[in-house]
This record gives C-alpha cells, structure tokens and sequence, in this order.
C-alpha cells in the first residue's frame, strides 16, 4: 500500500507539472489563444510558480518517502 500511494502522489504531481508547462507552451507558441488583455508576464509567473511548487513536491517524496 504504501508504494502504491507513493507512485499516485508522484504520478499527480508530475501530471500537475506536465499540466502546467504545457500552458507555458501555449502561451509562448501561441498568444492568440489566450485573451487579449492578459499581463503575460505575470500569466507566465504563475504557471512557472505552479511548476515550481509540484517540483518540489516530487523532490520532498523522493528524499523522504523512496
């Protein structure tokens, strides 16, 4: 059992990371699909927050729980 949560907790977060860089992409690849009015930058920040927080996530599992 406790492998089993181990990998869902790993397969979530990487999920969440991928989820998140793919937004990145669209963004960079294609501005016209998010609305015009959007601050990019801070668009742009949020998603690499969001990156960033899931990262270490899989890195805490990785040091304490593998």
């Amino acid at each position: 059992m406790r492998t089993q949560l181990i990998n869902a907790a790993r397969l979530h977060f990487k999920s969440h990371i991928e989820k998140h860089r793919m937004n990145v992409e669209v963004m960079l690849n294609n501005p016209m699909a998010i609305h015009d009015h959007t601050d990019w930058m801070t668009a742009m920040e949020t998603e690499i927050a969001q990156i960033a927080e899931y990262e270490d996530k899989l890195e805490v599992i990785e040091k304490h729980f593998s």
